[in-house]
């Protein structure tokens, strides 16, 4: 069974010359790093694990870029780990995908890993196959183009729909992911807006604390900033179980690369949507 795009035509294009342009010029936009992905790696060490936004692409895309273009750097990995909110409402707790082999966009076919989410779901029940967890998901299909588009190599992938986004169950979900994946040669990206439909500068002064507690990698600080000041970001659970498998990953420490609203790509600064851009290095970074 094949995932068809969902958001194809409405977050980003669905005609693949026009996509492609789109991801280019995310990365060439003044938001974006203003350059292209790097085609030969310019670093030896792991690759770093990403926080990356998931908006139409026309206003998160040059955030995203910033993200990707830190990827490109680096040798690239087999496998790509997903994790993202459910926004649908549908689906498991913890969802990964059952009988669908593999997601298709407008640049072609992503393999889903089943072997690899075979030893998710063994290791614990709170990983679940349900394929309706991600039939309407678009925090994670709005990632593929970008991979599709920076990687020189085939790929697979775990898509993983976050419906439980408590604290304990993000920590769970980071300790299985490095459990199962420590040794192989995987990348694990959180999926994530922040601040919702508030001013820019609101959103602004909120998000900025929020993703200070990020490049600390301190998720319960993380968790009670979002609580107190009622944030309203989206993925907070991905971002914790990220940061969980990170810390077990050889990931210590983390750098924010971009911050900016809808309204720095709209003008209109009086409802935004917060997107942000990091990175979790391995030691020594």
């Amino acid at each position: 069974m094949i995932r068809n795009a969902q958001y194809a035509g409405s977050f980003y294009p669905n005609n693949s010359d026009h996509l492609v342009e789109s991801i280019e010029n995310s990365f060439t936009s003044s938001l974006g790093p203003q350059q292209l992905p790097h085609k030969e790696p310019i670093e030896t060490d792991l690759f770093p694990f990403l926080l990356v936004p998931h908006a139409g692409y026309i206003y998160s895309g040059p955030v995203a870029a910033w993200s990707y273009l830190e990827l490109s750097k680096y040798p690239l990995p087999n496998t790509v780990i997903i994790l993202g909110p459910n926004h649908t409402g549908v689906g498991a707790d913890i969802g990964v995908p059952n009988k669908v082999e593999s997601w298709r966009t407008p640049l072609g076919e992503v393999e889903v890993n089943h072997e690899l989410i075979e030893e998710l779901v063994n290791h614990s029940s709170l990983v679940q196959r349900n394929d309706d967890s991600h039939a309407r998901e678009h925090s994670i299909e709005v990632q593929l183009p970008f991979l599709q588009y920076i990687f020189d190599k085939p790929f697979d992938f775990v898509p993983i729909a976050m419906l439980n986004q408590g604290y304990d169950a993000s920590m769970v979900l980071g300790e299985i992911i490095a459990k199962v994946c420590n040794g192989k040669n995987v990348l694990v990206i959180a999926s994530s807006d922040f601040t919702h439909f508030e001013s820019h500068n609101t959103a602004t002064q909120k998000d900025n604390l929020i993703l200070e507690a990020i490049e600390q990698m301190d998720s319960k600080e993380m968790y009670d900033i979002k609580y107190r000041l009622n944030v309203s970001m989206c993925g907070y659970g991905p971002i914790a179980g990220t940061i969980e498998a990170s810390k077990r990953m050889g990931r210590k420490t983390a750098r924010l690369l971009k911050y900016a609203t809808s309204g720095d790509t709209s003008g209109d600064k009086n409802s935004v949507v917060g997107y942000g851009a990091a990175a979790f290095y391995a030691e020594g970074k």
